[in-house]
């Protein structure tokens, strides 16, 4: 039994279930890493699931960046995965009652138990190449990525302690924007994360933004877009509100590849697209060259 994952779509209303071709998915259902023993791509190419493990979740026959989450960016960015995660014990409260197909605590509460997640981001202190780094991390299996005041804080604090530290900051943005939830409260951080990594550019310590599939609404808006130096992964939408949502109001039809990361890339909004086999080595090439470092040994190409 092959897992089809050619009907992937982000939007900013992905909390509610919707129906496509007799399938019907809620965005807390799907998974950041598949199943199973075989995976397909979008393009129909089948690939046992070990084997895409081992190629750090990339089809190797057609470059599909599959979905991952926290836990596999830590292993890819950390060495030897060895990390300190900071503020793990973060959660979300229900100021506004919120209820929709859910009350939004029992959303909540199914998440946590279905990802084994607090929230939907996490952040850690390790090294990386042999130097430290604050990474933050989201995972869209936890509401979508929603960004909620539980993220917005986690982020601000990470941001702290790239400070305090004098440690170059790593933000892995994957999300479907801001949490509905939490309205008001989420759209606060927006401004609250924006403002500390203002306060980190006063103190001159390197951030980083990395885009992955999907990167939208109030997460583009805010920190996804303000790095000194905006990457992403082949193939991830990056954008505000999604392409349906565009075609819809606009009646018009888009061009190829519209908000895909080579497209925002080919309009000026990404420095570099990277496959996640170079992430880290490209990353760890840019802190050094804010810092005006000389190149380390581990980076140099010979």
């Amino acid at each position: 039994h092959f897992r089809d994952n050619t009907l992937r779509q982000t939007h900013n209303m992905a909390w509610f279930k919707r129906t496509d071709k007799g399938i019907q998915t809620s965005t807390e259902d799907k998974k950041d890493t598949p199943k199973g023993l075989w995976y397909k791509t979008p393009s129909g190419k089948v690939i046992d699931t070990e084997e895409l493990k081992r190629n750090l979740y990339v089809s190797p026959e057609d470059g599909y960046h599959v979905r991952i989450g926290s836990k596999e960016y830590f292993e890819l960015f950390f060495d030897d995965n060895k990390f300190k995660e900071l503020n793990k014990g973060l959660t979300s409260k229900d100021p506004l009652s919120f209820e929709d197909t859910k009350k939004y605590p029992d959303r909540l509460k199914a998440a946590q138990e279905k990802t084994k997640l607090n929230d939907a981001v996490r952040t850690a202190v390790g090294k990386s190449l042999g130097k430290d780094i604050v990474i933050a991390a989201m995972d869209f299996a936890f509401i979508g990525g929603s960004m909620g005041s539980v993220v917005g804080e986690k982020i601000a604090r990470a941001i702290d302690y790239s400070i305090k530290n004098k440690m170059p900051f790593l933000m892995v943005s994957k999300s479907g924007g801001a949490r509905m939830m939490e309205a008001s409260l989420s759209l606060m951080q927006l401004v609250k994360t924006s403002s500390k990594l203002a306060q980190l550019a006063g103190a001159k310590i390197p951030y980083i933004s990395l885009c992955t599939d999907p990167t939208t609404g109030g997460t583009t808006a805010s920190y996804a877009m303000l790095g000194d130096i905006n990457i992403a992964e082949p193939n991830a939408l990056i954008a505000f509100a999604g392409p349906r949502v565009v075609r819809d109001t606009t009646g018009k039809d888009l061009p190829e590849g519209f908000q895909k990361s080579e497209f925002v890339l080919e309009h000026g909004f990404l420095d570099a697209i990277y496959e996640r086999k170079d992430l880290k080595t490209q990353i760890n090439l840019y802190i050094d060259l804010i810092q005006n470092l000389p190149i380390r040994k581990e980076l140099a190409v010979s």
